[in-house]
This record gives C-alpha cells, structure tokens and sequence, in this order.
C-alpha cells in the first residue's frame, strides 16, 4: 500500500484551485414505520460490525513463502488472493490529455487544465431544454406575481429572488432553522404549509453544543449555492436513457450544485407525479431529508453537514467525472454460445467493498433511481455510499431511471466520512481523510458502478431465464472494460436482501459476467460463510471442469425448468451444478 505521504489527497497535488475568470468574490417526531422493501434491500450488503475507517491491504505487500501458501490453500485452490487482483493505482495507465466531445461534456476550461494544470469555469449559455438541467439561476426561470387593483400579472426571475434571499443568509454569522425553512419556502411558495423541517429542527436541536456548529454553517452554505452564476457557466445535459454520454465537472462546481439542492432551489424539481417534467428521474433538492424526523434523518444529516463544513472551510481541487453507458442488443453477449472459462476469484467473509475493495471497480447495489432513499429514509448500502461520498448524490440531478441494458460508472469521488453499522444501527463515525492518488484528469482514483437488480416480489420469480438473462446483461454493462487498463471487480450480494435475489445464483450471474467482461472478482459476502465456502467450492468445480460460459448458461436453463416444476420446494443452485457438472460429456 503506497504511503500516505504518497497519497494524501490535498491541494497541493493541483497548482491552482477552481478561479472563474473577472469575479474577486469566488475565493415534530414521526410515528415509527414498518420497514419498506427498499429499507431491507441487500440487508446483509455492509458488515454491520465494522467502520468503514479501517485500514486496508492492497497488493504487494511482502509475505513469505509459506504464509502465501498457507492463504492460498484457504482461499480454495482455484480462487487467488486479494492482491492477485487488479487495483488502481497499480493498474493504471496514463490518460491522453482531457478533452470534450460530442458525447463528454467537460465544465471545466480543457485547455487551460492541459497546458496549465489548473482549474478554470468554462464559459458556455444557458440551454433551457428539456435535454438540460433547468437551473435555478437560468434568465428562463422565472415566478409569476399578480399586482394591481386589475391582479395583472407579471413575471420576475426566479433567481433574483433566490440571491437575495441567500445574500442575506449568508451575511449573518449565525442562522437558525426557522431562516432557513423560510428562505426554502420563499423559493418554493407553493409548498407552504405542506412542507416540513421537523428533522432539521429537532437535528439542530438534539446535537450536543460542543459539536453544533450548524447555525454557522447555514451562512457558509448560502455562500456557496450564491456563486452557481460563476461557478457553472456551461449548460449541464441530462444523462438520458437509451444514450451513451459523460459528464465531467470540478468538485467545487458539485458542491454548488449540491449547496443548492440543500436550499431547494432547482425548478421543476420537487414533486415525482407520473406527469411531472422530471419523473423518471430522482429527486434533487433536500426538503425530504429535512421532513419527518428519524434516528437515521440525524445521523443521514451529521454525514451530509460535515461533507459541506469541508468543502466550505476548503475548496477541493479535484474533477469527477459521470459515465452513463447504454449498451445495444449487438454489443449483448450471447451467452449461450460463449466459450469465456470463469476469471480470477476472491472470496472473503469479512471486510466491504469500500474498503478492501480500495481501487478496484466497487459495485453500488444501485435503484434505478441512482442514489435510492438517500434524501429520505433509505439507509442500506447505496445510501450508505452516498452519505459517506456526498458528491455521489448530484448524479440525482441529471441521470434519468436506468434502463436494463445501462449503468452508471463514477470516477473522481472523494469520501468524507467514515461509518459503522447499518440500516437501523447505522451511525456517522466521524471525518474521513482520502489517500487516493490522483489520475490525469485531477480525479481521486476511486471507481464506482452503479447497477440495479431486478426486485422480486415472490422468489420464484428470478428461475426465469429471461430474468436472468437480463441479470447477466445488466452485470455486463457495468464489469464491461470502456477503456484501458481498467481494474477488477469488487462485489457481493447485489440484489439480494429484500429484493429477493437467490445469493448463489446472483454470485454465478456475476461470475459470468465477469468472464465474458475478461476481468477478475472479489466477492465479499459480509458474514456469509457458508456462501464463502460453496461458492469457493463451485469455482473449484467450474475451473476444473473447464465449464465454459455457454455451458454455465445451459445449466442455468435447466436448473429454471427444475425450479418451476418443483412443487414450490427450493431447489440449491450449487447442489444442482454439483450433480450435472463431471460427466462424460463436453462442458466446453
């Protein structure tokens, strides 16, 4: 593992941090609630016994001989060893200079970043479209008053209001609850006596004085949505479905956006009804997670309060970049004929994706809504993630459901928090300090795939092969290789939990898929060791036998027929695989 003299993530790695060119300035308690299927999914997906602030062991490090041996044995003689596997920075190759295309969208001056390796807003106009963010400082944006004996009526920009608004906040050294809720409800009169703040209240209110630095922090953060203006000048496109596209923007300009979003002023944002503008995509502005107060609003709002205390105290100096991958039924596998052997395996029953999975691509147990129940009560292992990398949570602002054959991959995020426990035990544990290097393009190393599992709502339904084969299609967009010298795959068990997926059939989809992605897999299964074993054990058998993908997937047919005709008893996939698999006959 490099040092963390190495790696420490700070501004000096960067000559300049992000100068928008000609602006001196930019320097009431809720009844409990049966848990929802979301609340559940993938329970078992963090280990709820561990923090996420614990140290980890990359490759490289020196073993003797005999030690190696000794875990190789354990590990099941077919599986390798953590750090046989590919990570970043190791892995790593260097990037051609950062550029913009048709289909990567860049926020940032490209030619100033390459020729002077610092961070300046490009400028652009503003694209009031349904293909764009609508933003809230947008001259199109606009609210309607009616004045007059005659009540005529007239439209006045919607930002004017905002800014000055925000400008009074932000010239205080202290705010309450009570200035905040009514500059959101000034934004938004249209939800007045609708919306509630009970969680911010009682949030405030609750937090120990030595620790509550949040009335201070309010002003610091109008400060920051203030500067939307300077600081994202080029218009944002939506992350659309059924197209490939990337967005790339600084992490100063996602805390902007993101001060925003706390302050709720993005348009056309605030309601999912089957006819609104935006109701195939996730929420943005925060008023959800201010409502209804809940043990796990607090400790959601201790995680969200710190990621802006840093950012305001100081400026990060990084990129991050949102890669939206679409892929056509000719680019699909077919996955009866492939001729793929299974790839390189790690099982573990012990540790997370977030942090032995450290520079590896880490799998986001994703809803097609990217990012769940962040802003609300949702608090299982994508919600976690974003909470402890709150940058995470702008994808909500431009990335449309995704689609079966889509993911979403995010390079760049940093983490600012560390964590412990999970879903109703979860708990903010304090700051957590990134030793990442960086790439070319001024991003932490840091890989994260966001694909969504089918939600079963009986388990009988996923011994469908055209459920699986759309497992498998999705598993393979995401491990697929959109570039080069990319790192392996660390996963568990996604779309398990209350989604109801089978652990050892989702365990094979992943296996395949990472096959025919030609990457290699460490497979966390938080505590599971019975599934550490057997599936140690069925690799053992596969790569033995030499089973080929193709073959992998015959098995899979068969064993969905024997599932369907077997009188509602439950039929074990491994157990299954164990008796058809060392025939005579060909497996390739």
């Amino acid at each position: 593992m490099a040092t963390k003299q190495d790696q420490h993530n700070n501004s000096s790695q960067m000559k300049e941090l992000l100068q928008p060119e000609n602006h001196p300035d930019c320097c009431t308690k809720e009844k409990p609630k049966q848990k929802t299927e979301r609340d559940d999914t993938n329970e078992a997906s963090f280990s709820s016994f561990s923090s996420s602030c614990g140290g980890v062991k990359q490759g490289g490090e020196e073993k003797g001989d005999e030690q190696v041996q000794k875990q190789r044995t354990e590990a099941g003689s077919s599986c390798c060893l953590l750090e046989d596997l590919k990570r970043l920075p190791q892995c790593h190759g260097k990037l051609e200079s950062l550029s913009f295309n048709r289909i990567h969208t860049v926020l940032i001056n490209v030619d100033v970043f390459n020729n002077e390796r610092r961070l300046q807003v490009q400028d652009g106009r503003d694209m009031w479209f349904s293909n764009f963010v609508k933003m809230p400082c947008s001259s199109s944006s606009v609210t309607t008053i009616r004045t007059g004996m005659l009540q005529i009526p007239r439209q006045l920009s919607r930002w004017d209001e905002i800014s000055k608004v925000l400008d009074g906040l932000a010239k205080q050294a202290a705010v309450t609850v009570d200035e905040v809720a009514k500059a959101i409800i000034k934004f938004n009169p249209k939800y007045k006596g609708q919306w509630s703040f009970d969680a911010l209240y009682l949030f405030v209110k609750r937090i120990p004085e030595a620790e509550n630095y949040f009335p201070a922090l309010f002003p610091k953060i109008a400060a920051l949505a203030l500067k939307l203006p300077h600081y994202v000048r080029k218009a944002i496109p939506l992350l659309q479905r059924g197209q490939t596209a990337s967005i790339t923007l600084s992490q100063v300009q996602i805390s902007c956006l993101l001060a925003n979003a706390f302050y709720c002023t993005f348009p056309h944002r605030n309601t999912s009804s089957k006819d609104a503008e935006y109701h195939n995509y996730p929420t943005i502005n925060f008023i959800s997670l201010f409502g209804s107060w809940s043990e796990r609003k607090k400790e959601k709002l201790r995680a969200i309060m710190h990621y802006f205390k840093t950012v305001t105290d100081k400026q990060p100096s990084g990129l991050v970049t949102f890669e939206k991958h679409c892929l056509r039924d000719t680019e699909m596998p077919n996955w009866r004929s492939c001729k793929e052997m299974l790839s390189k395996l790690h099982v573990s029953s012990h540790g997370s994706i977030e942090r032995e999975g450290t520079g590896m691509l880490q799998v986001d147990f994703a809803c097609s809504l990217i990012g769940g129940g962040v802003l609300s009560s949702g608090l299982v292992q994508e919600e976690i993630l974003f909470l402890m990398n709150p940058e995470l949570i702008v994808s909500r602002l431009f990335t449309e459901r995704l689609e079966d054959n889509e993911c979403l991959i995010i390079k760049g995020s940093q983490q600012f928090s560390c964590y412990s426990g999970f879903s109703d035990s979860f708990e903010w544990a304090g700051p957590h300090e990134d030793h990442l290097t960086w790439d070319e393009w001024a991003r932490l190393q840091r890989h994260i795939l966001a694909i969504d599992a089918l939600h079963f709502k009986h388990r009988r339904d996923q011994y469908s092969m055209i459920k699986v084969t759309r497992e498998l299609n999705k598993a393979y967009c995401g491990f697929k290789a959109y570039g080069r010298h990319e790192p392996d795959i660390a996963t568990g068990k996604w779309g398990c939990g209350a989604f109801n997926g089978d652990p050892q059939l989702k365990a094979v989809i992943q296996l395949m898929a990472a096959a025919m992605a030609k990457k290699g897999m460490a497979f966390f299964t938080f505590g599971d060791e019975k599934l550490k074993e057997s599936l140690q054990q069925i690799h053992q058998l596969l790569t033995t036998q030499r089973v080929t993908v193709g073959k992998l997937y015959g098995l899979l047919e068969d064993y969905c027929a024997v599932q369907r005709w077997s009188d509602g008893s439950h039929v074990d996939l491994f157990e299954f695989i164990r008796s058809n698999v060392g025939s005579n006959r060909s497996l390739l």
